[in-house]
C-alpha cells in the first residue's frame, strides 16, 4: 500500500523536473571520478562500475531480455547501443577526458547534447520542437554559459583531445536519451536500466584489452568506483527513467543540463573557488527553465508522434 502511494506521489511529479533531479545527482559524478585518474585507467573504472551495477539488477537481467526480445530487432539494436555506446563508450570518453584536461572544459562541452538530442529526436522519434521550445532552449543554453564561464565575454577551454573525448561523449548520451525514450515505447524502465548496465558491462570487458587496460582498481579506488555506480549509476539513472517514460527527449534533454551546472558548481567549490554574480545568475536561469517548462502544457513545446502519444498520460 505504501508502494502504491509513493508511485503515485512520483506519477504527480512532472516528468522533465524527474529527468533534473536525476541529472543533478550525475552532476557529483565528476568531482569524484578525476581523483581517480591517478592511479586508475578509465576503461578499468568504468568495467568496474558496470561489474557492480549488473549485480545488483540481475535478478532483472532475464524478466529485461526476455522483454527486448519480445520487443524485436530494432529494439535490440536501441538497447545495444545505449548499453555500448552511452553507458559504456561515453563514460570512458568522458573520464579520459577529465583525466586529459582541466575540469570544467569536459563538463563545459556537455551543453551540445540538447542539440544533438534534437536533431535526433526528430530523426528516431519523429519528435518536431515547435517556436516555443526556442523560448526554452536558448535561455537554458544561455544560463549553463554563464555557469561556467566565469567571464562569459571571455570564454576558454583547454585542450584538443579532451574537447573531442568530451564531445564524443555527449553525442553518445544525447543519442541514448533518445533511443531510451525509443525503448520505453515496449519496454519498463527497469527493463531499459538493466540492458543498459548488461550490454554496458559487454563493451567495456571488451574495451580491457583493447586499451590495455587491467580488469581490478584496488581496494581503495573500487570503494570509490562502487560509490560511483550505486548513488551516481543505479540511484541517478532509475530516477532518470522514470521521468523519461513520461518525458519527450527534446525536453528531457534541457532537463539534463542541471547535471553539467551542478558539476561546474561542485567542481569550484572543491577546488576552493567562488562563483561570480554572473554564475549565480545562470545558475537562477537554468532553474527557472526547468521549473517554467511542466507549467508549459507539452503540445505548445513539442509535438510527439503517435506511439509515444499513446505513452501513459502524465505531467511531462
Amino acid at each position: 500500500m505504501d508502494t502504491l502511494i509513493s508511485m503515485r506521489r512520483l506519477n504527480a511529479i512532472p516528468g522533465v523536473v524527474i529527468v533534473a533531479a536525476a541529472a543533478a545527482l550525475w552532476g557529483t559524478d565528476p568531482i569524484l571520478r578525476k581523483p581517480l585518474g591517478a592511479s586508475t585507467s578509465a576503461t578499468t573504472i568504468v568495467f568496474g562500475e558496470h561489474v557492480v551495477l549488473v549485480v545488483l539488477t540481475l535478478p532483472l537481467l532475464l524478466p529485461a531480455l526476455r522483454a527486448l526480445l519480445r520487443a524485436g530487432p530494432r529494439f535490440w539494436l536501441a538497447a545495444v547501443l545505449v548499453g555500448a555506446g552511452a553507458s559504456a563508450v561515453a563514460t570512458i570518453l568522458f573520464t579520459e577526458a577529465l583525466f586529459h584536461g582541466d575540469f570544467v572544459t569536459p563538463v563545459v562541452i556537455q551543453k551540445i547534447q540538447p542539440l544533438v538530442a534534437v536533431a535526433a529526436a526528430a530523426v528516431v522519434l519523429g519528435e518536431r520542437p515547435r517556436p516555443r521550445f526556442a523560448w526554452f532552449l536558448l535561455p537554458a543554453l544561455a544560463g549553463f554559459w554563464l555557469v561556467n564561464q566565469p567571464h562569459p565575454l571571455e570564454p576558454s577551454a583547454k585542450g584538443l583531445v579532451p574537447i573531442v573525448e568530451a564531445t564524443a561523449a555527449a553525442g553518445l548520451w544525447a543519442l541514448g536519451t533518445v533511443l531510451g525514450r525509443y525503448l520505453s515505447r515496449e519496454l519498463e524502465f527497469q527493463h531499459i536500466v538493466t540492458l543498459r548496465f548488461f550490454f554496458g558491462l559487454i563493451a567495456s570487458a571488451i574495451a580491457l584489452p583493447v586499451m590495455g587496460a587491467k580488469a581490478w582498481a584496488g581496494t581503495h579506488d573500487s570503494l570509490w568506483i562502487a560509490y560511483l555506480a550505486v548513488v551516481t549509476g543505479l540511484v541517478a539513472l532509475f530516477v532518470y527513467y522514470v521521468g523519461l517514460r513520461r518525458t519527450p527527449a527534446v525536453l528531457a534533454s534541457i532537463g539534463e543540463l542541471t547535471y553539467p551546472a551542478v558539476a561546474v558548481i561542485a567542481g569550484i567549490y572543491a577546488y576552493n573557488a567562488s562563483l561570480r554574480w554572473s554564475q549565480w545568475l545562470g545558475v537562477a536561469v537554468i532553474l527557472g527553465v526547468v521549473t517554467l517548462l511542466p507549467v508549459q502544457r507539452r503540445p505548445r513545446v513539442v509535438e510527439v508522434s503517435p506511439p509515444d502519444a499513446l505513452l501513459e498520460a502524465a505531467p511531462a
